[in-house]
């Protein structure tokens, strides 16, 4: 074994990101338990579920714009939302769970997600970002440009001329669909639908069994 590979810090991140991995589905089905158990206890209020959309959207938004730039494993993404941020995916998803938390108003739920991305994401992360260091020389140069997580407001300019429009790339509809990133725009409908269906649904299930 390399000094590298038998660092106690390294054994001990690549064990979690196994575990991750494993506990992702779980975790999950937990969130979605909980978050029907709130329907359950209370009808979501209008308001939350309009203000959720400032989050929701954005979050949908960021996701299907970064789907449009990313070739995994063959290119380093480096413009479009990858020049403000590293992981434009994760941070959507992030925009779109605390959305939903604001729709239901659950604190519980909020929490749930907070420590599911934190357990989920940070070991991933770092996994990702262990490969990509292997893969491209550049990217430790794009570490020290572009924040992990929350954009910097400028574009930064890997290996470019800020003046060459050439070089800024453009977003491919081919790899939104590729990425099968419009199952996100699903999944919030879907989301949407039982804030508004699900409920109804369970008082007259009510209702019948009585």
């Amino acid at each position: 074994m390399t000094p590298q590979t038998s660092h106690p810090e390294f054994c001990s991140m690549q064990w979690w990101q196994k575990v991750a991995k494993r506990i992702r589905v779980p975790l999950g089905f937990l969130t979605a338990a909980l978050y029907v158990a709130e329907l359950w206890r209370h009808a979501p209020r209008p308001s939350a579920v309009l203000w959720s959309l400032l989050l929701v959207l954005p979050g949908l938004w960021l996701r299907a714009y970064a789907s449009g730039y990313v070739k995994k494993n063959a290119e380093l993404a480096v413009t479009g939302p990858y020049a403000h941020t590293r992981n434009p995916l994760y941070l959507g998803s992030m925009l779109m769970a605390a959305g939903f938390a604001v729709a239901i108003e659950s604190w519980a739920v909020a929490a749930v997600l907070a420590c599911g991305f934190a357990l989920i994401y940070i070991p991933v992360i770092a996994g990702e970002e262990k490969f990509l260091r292997s893969a491209f020389a550049g990217f430790d140069d794009y570490c020290r440009q572009v924040p992990r997580l929350l954009p910097r407001l400028t574009p930064a300019h890997i290996g470019q001329n800020p003046a060459d429009e050439s070089q800024k790339g453009s977003f491919s509809f081919v790899l939104y669909r590729q990425h099968r990133e419009y199952n996100a725009a699903i999944g919030v409908v879907l989301l949407y639908l039982c804030l508004e269906c699900l409920r109804p649904v369970f008082v007259t299930v009510l209702h019948l069994a009585r």
